[in-house]
């Protein structure tokens, strides 16, 4: 049953699946259970993992796994097919969040088979690496590397398997019209071109001639990876591995082969790949009510409740927030990029939050619409890594205290006039500005 990892290539859960069909002499058979609905996501998200999951078809046909693309409540969808293929072992993928965790466990009720789950997302599996919830990524980070040493190797090669001689066989899909029929359900949030689905895409994007690992990229991630007016110094990977076309633990080996030339670039986007990534998944899988402030710790709680009543200088509405049109040209841009382009500077997104929190009548509210807007828009929404973001920004998650002022209490503050000692605020909003201008000419010219 694949789920969060969409890719044949570099699988744990496959290749675990794999091994456990050889050893009692059976085929192996791959199931997705598309939904109508996930937390939001509109065309944008949808239409790039259904063009990623007919990508994976003729790669799973190519080494007889057959793929079975099944429709509606998962929970329905695959104890059903279990049944009627009479499979032995169910096998998925790990993920965090709420809606996951309840249809596992609503799978798990209905099946008389074992039913394993693998972490074919992280580097050190989540339960392996941490048995609590980490307070920082300092309390992590020493976790993490201890056992890299164990987990950070390369991937075993998945052979061909047995011919499936089943009179269960998948249902032919007709890619084209579902593909229309997602973008239609979803068009209020149209897709973007910048970034293509599919997992030799991603590998492209991680170490094509032009990829992420190119010396003219990878160079820059050190010192520009915090302007935003460097839009290639990041590696804009974060698509690619929230719909798994990509394992982290490919780019993280591929990454290392570099280190002996960028030294200090390769360590920062491991750091960031790795430990930050996996602390978000620490997080959401210790802590169920993540995306709730009662999540945040008691001194953030505390601070957030003494400066409730401050007077805000500035309070907008969702709708207002959503069409960027706030007092302040920055984060306009930043709102624009996310809207029009599904992916917002990584600096970008720390100073977008916060704002919503120094410009909103309470920090529930500003939870609430920084989490709106961010799974709506976001190529990469709905994931932990943006709960974390949100959490951090306005709940002060997997940070301390710093010094007081009004609106933010002890939560780390940010501000217009820091931004712009730190990079060309000008140069950003023109750049975001004449993309937008594109963005919209394109669209315009498709219509006609």
């Amino acid at each position: 049953w694949m789920s969060r990892d969409q890719r044949v290539r570099d699988n744990w859960a496959l290749i675990y699946a794999a091994q456990a069909a050889a050893k009692r002499g059976v085929p192996v058979a791959v199931a997705f259970s598309l939904v109508t609905e996930f937390l939001g996501a509109g065309a944008r998200q949808f239409g790039f993992m259904v063009r990623g999951l007919q990508l994976i078809q003729p790669k799973l046909e190519a080494l007889n796994i057959p793929f079975f693309l099944l429709k509606g409540d998962p929970s329905e969808t695959i104890p059903k097919l279990v049944q009627d293929t009479g499979a032995s072992l169910l096998v998925t993928d790990y993920a965090p969040l709420r809606l996951g965790r309840q249809w596992r466990q609503a799978v798990a009720e209905q099946l008389e088979v074992p039913f394993h789950e693998v972490d074919a997302h992280n580097v050190v599996p989540v339960w392996v690496a941490s048995d609590k919830r980490e307070y920082a990524a300092r309390t992590i980070r020493p976790k993490i590397h201890s056992k890299l040493p164990e987990f950070l190797k390369e991937y075993p090669e998945l052979p061909q398997q047995a011919t499936w001689a089943h009179e269960v066989k998948p249902e032919a899909v007709d890619w084209e019209a579902l593909i229309a029929e997602v973008l239609e359900r979803g068009k209020a949030v149209p897709e973007v071109d910048w970034c293509k689905p599919g997992e030799d895409a991603a590998m492209e994007a991680l170490a094509g001639g032009k990829g992420f690992l190119s010396k003219a990229r990878l160079s820059k991630y050190d010192a520009q990876r915090n302007d935003p007016t460097v839009a290639d110094a990041l590696s804009n990977l974060s698509p690619y591995l929230h719909f798994g076309h990509l394992a982290p633990q490919r780019a993280a080996i591929e990454a290392a082969k570099h280190k002996s030339t960028h030294k200090a670039s390769v360590e920062g986007f491991l750091e960031e790949l790795v430990v930050r990534r996996e602390l978000s998944d620490n997080y959401c899988h210790y802590v169920e009510n993540y995306d709730s402030l009662d999540a945040a710790y008691d001194w953030a709680r505390q601070t957030l409740n003494d400066h409730r009543n401050d007077k805000r200088e500035h309070v907008y509405t969702k709708e207002q927030f959503e069409k960027g049109a706030t007092h302040d040209k920055l984060w306009n841009a930043a709102q624009l990029e996310m809207v029009h382009c599904g992916k917002m500077h990584g600096f970008m997104r720390m100073y977008w939050a916060k704002k919503i929190l120094e410009w909103t009548a309470s920090p529930e509210e500003a939870l609430e619409i920084a989490i709106y807007l961010n799974d709506k828009y976001e190529l990469d929404g709905r994931d932990p890594n943006g709960y974390v973001g949100c959490m951090w920004s306005i709940a002060g998650i997997h940070d301390q205290g710093w010094a007081e002022r009004a609106v933010f209490g002890k939560i780390r503050y940010m501000n217009y006039a820091g931004c712009k000692r730190k990079f060309d605020v000008d140069k950003y909003v023109a750049r975001i500005n004449a993309m937008v201008s594109s963005i919209k000419a394109k669209a315009k010219a498709a219509k006609a």
